[in-house]
């Protein structure tokens, strides 16, 4: 099954909260949303009276994701909240508080609408700064918030090439950061998995090769295709049916039960994106993509990371839909063709 979306609340969308999107991007005949991790904030606040003795996921004032507990981080929604316990809350504005994420998830799953979360765009796990700290933080509350609604898929970037270091020693940090972060992820039994996006800048860590040795290299995490950084990182080489085929054949094996990708349009120079554009503009065209997804027939999810959001995620769907038709169209004729030729030899 091939899943489309958009990477957020859909441009149309009346309401602004989680829930009016996964309702939204339904009754536009779509089945996938990429949340953006956009603020990614969080401060901290002593507990009220009423909110001692009771679970972290029970507190409604405030999106409360943990807490520090003599500078021990807790992230279990379980958790019961002591007395001298801080409380971290983001104002992220994806719902009021963090309990309302697990009623959210059974919507998302009534209405059969696919659930990621991509984490803030600025990622450096390479420099081991307390920027560092605060990068795998962010991707730690992701994986809290996406296992509360039962979600797919955490995404992330991991850093960049200042050239404060050598690339060797930021490689070798990432690689650390991660490995740290999935031992968390295994201790804290969190279902979603870590999804490692293809970057779209020479100066980014992220090619196809690194993410998929990374993948070798480390259980549990899977790589995501973002097919304008693939795109824009090798100067342009999606071009025909057999380029799509040839990444997502690389990629696959990786990917356990489903790939999770993103499109969209882009401008690029010299290896690296300059910006993302509607599909229909650019060199990089979703009908190779297409014709690639039907003669493949993957489990997939693509998410629009297009500027028209949900209006390329259902042009995508649309131009998918068509060519498998022609496909099954053609296969038809030729099946009545191969009986006709048949009957006339009888």
């Amino acid at each position: 099954m091939i899943r489309f979306g958009p990477a957020g609340i859909p441009l149309s969308c009346k309401g602004r909260t989680l829930k009016d999107g996964i309702e939204d991007v339904h009754n536009l005949s779509l089945n996938a949303l990429g949340i953006q991790m956009v603020r990614a904030g969080v401060y901290g606040r002593v507990p009220n009276e009423e909110e001692i003795g009771i679970r972290i996921m029970d507190i409604e004032e405030g999106f409360v994701v943990e807490v520090d507990r003599d500078g021990e981080i807790i992230s279990d929604p379980e958790e019961i909240v002591e007395e001298d316990d801080v409380l971290i809350y983001m104002p992220s504005g994806i719902t009021n508080s963090f309990g309302e994420l697990y009623g959210i998830g059974e919507i998302a799953k009534r209405l059969d609408v696919s659930v990621s979360l991509h984490t803030p765009y600025y990622m450096d796990l390479g420099m081991n700064t307390e920027i560092t700290e605060s990068c795998i933080d962010n991707i730690r509350r992701a994986a809290t918030i996406v296992n509360a609604l039962d979600g797919d898929i955490v995404v992330t970037g991991l850093g960049l090439y200042t050239g404060k270091m050598s690339r060797e020693e930021t490689d070798a940090n990432i690689e650390e950061n991660v490995a740290t972060i999935m031992e968390w992820w295994k201790d804290n039994k969190i279902r979603p998995k870590l999804g490692v996006e293809i970057t779209g800048h020479q100066s980014a860590y992220g090619s196809l090769d690194q993410i998929l040795d990374l993948c070798d290299s480390i259980d549990g995490i899977v790589p995501v295709i973002n097919f304008p950084h693939h795109h824009s990182r090798t100067n342009g080489s999606l071009t025909e049916p057999e380029d799509f085929i040839d990444l997502i054949q690389q990629v696959e094996p990786y990917c356990k039960s489903s790939i999770h990708a993103a499109f969209a349009g882009v401008e690029y120079s010299d290896g690296n994106e300059k910006r993302l554009t509607p599909i229909k503009k650019g060199d990089l065209k979703f009908e190779p993509l297409a014709e690639a997804l039907c003669t493949l027939n993957p489990d997939a999810t693509i998410i629009s990371s297009s500027p028209l959001l949900e209006h390329d995620a259902m042009y995508m769907r649309i131009i998918n839909e068509r060519v498998l038709s022609k496909r099954v169209a053609k296969a038809l004729k030729e099946k009545k063709k191969a009986e006709l030729a048949a009957a006339a030899e009888e």
